[in-house]
């Protein structure tokens, strides 16, 4: 038997194995890129979620105040307080009556020393034209 005849009968024994090794690589190759796939939107999945709850926490996706508070609001005349507030989701800050430029924080105090009582109002817009207003009183006793 001539070696033409030996390859051709062996031929479509060879041509069936290699075919069945390109589809069982192929198979393989197919099913790591999907797990990774699914691994990798499972992923994105929970950072969504994570960022969701994030964002929850922090006061959502609308214009907040949070916090406006003094530390201590009932003082002594000459005694300093501690003013303090968190906004959410704000562009501009501003206090009535004026005492300094502020601007949005997730948390700002800076200390006051007023003469007498005195109401503050605290007032945080957005660029929609939304605002939130808090009011506190700082009593000054003599």
């Amino acid at each position: 038997m001539s070696a033409t005849a030996q390859i051709r009968r062996v031929l479509p024994y060879l041509s069936t194995v290699l075919l069945a090794a390109l589809l069982y690589d192929g198979w393989v190759f197919y099913e790591r890129w999907d797990r990774t796939r699914q691994m990798e939107r499972q992923r994105a999945e929970k950072e969504a979620e994570s960022a969701r709850r994030a964002l929850e926490l922090m006061g959502g996706v609308d214009l907040k105040i949070l916090n406006f508070y003094a530390m201590p609001s009932v003082l002594r005349a000459g005694e300093r307080t501690r003013l303090c507030y968190s906004v959410v989701n704000a562009k501009r800050v501003r206090l009535e009556p004026p005492v300094k430029k502020l601007y949005p924080a997730l948390s700002y105090c800076w200390e006051v020393a007023p003469r007498q009582s005195t109401q503050f109002k605290l007032v945080a817009e957005d660029d929609a034209g939304h605002s939130a207003t808090e009011s506190l009183t700082l009593k000054v006793t003599r």
